[in-house]
């Protein structure tokens, strides 16, 4: 799947962050591949594994969160997953 990165400000706890992280794909597609953030100036990167751009709308929507933007983008090391599809 195509992955997306973004930028909205930090909604959350740290903790909830990491937590996130973990999850598996959701009811749209989206899963995280890394949450990156900085507490003191409150931005949040999300990079995500996602069908398409309106699944991570509808991803951070369902969060009540507003992304300032978000593009596809290109991994110079590919990813792997650190668990099976299965796990959905």
């Amino acid at each position: 799947m195509p992955i997306f990165l973004d930028v909205h400000k930090v909604p959350f706890s740290e903790e909830h962050l990491k937590e996130l992280s973990d999850l598996p794909r959701d009811e749209f597609g989206v899963m995280h591949v890394n949450l990156l953030y900085n507490k003191e100036v409150n931005v949040c990167f999300c990079l995500l594994d996602a069908p398409d751009r309106v699944a991570v709308e509808k991803h951070h929507d369902k969060a009540g969160v507003k992304c300032e933007w978000i593009t596809e983008v290109s991994m110079a090391r590919p990813f792997k997953q650190p668990w099976s599809e299965t796990r959905v």
